[in-house]
């Protein structure tokens, strides 16, 4: 997909691809350009926040066990069976998110050892988004 965009007297071009990956799902590429270093960065930063807002959260899988959370902390086993999500899967994604700053990780040592997750108030902010994308998606999909 590509999208040009005119500001003011500038034309900004950004290109969009959608990228699968055995690791992670599906990602959001990005490649913008203009007429000088200069406009590429300073348009480049309002035009496609989208874009990098997407490429942070938007694998399919990210996407699913963040919806998860909404509903506040769980244990790894039960985000398992929730999402659908291989050990494996849920695993590296878990990991991510925590590295993203989306979700925190608790372990518990008592007998029996459990893991549990939750979202930050970063992965929080998200939920009224998720609201919107689920009325939108009633309404047209």
């Amino acid at each position: 997909m590509s999208l040009e965009v005119d500001i003011h007297t500038h034309r900004l071009h950004c290109e969009i691809w959608f990228v699968k990956e055995p690791k992670y799902g599906t990602h959001l590429l990005r490649h913008m350009s203009t007429g000088t270093p200069q406009e590429e960065k300073h348009h480049g930063e309002d035009v496609c926040s989208v874009v990098d807002s997407l490429e942070q959260i938007g694998s399919q899988w990210r996407l699913i066990v963040l919806n998860d959370l909404q509903d506040g902390e769980k244990r790894f086993n039960e985000l398992k069976r929730s999402t659908g999500a291989s050990s494996r899967t849920l695993s590296r994604v878990l990991d991510d998110l925590q590295e993203t700053g989306f979700v925190t990780r608790r372990l518990e040592e008592d007998a029996p050892v459990a893991t549990y997750y939750d979202l930050t108030e970063k992965g929080a902010s998200l939920c009224p988004v998720f609201d919107e994308i689920e009325a939108w998606a009633d309404e047209w999909l």
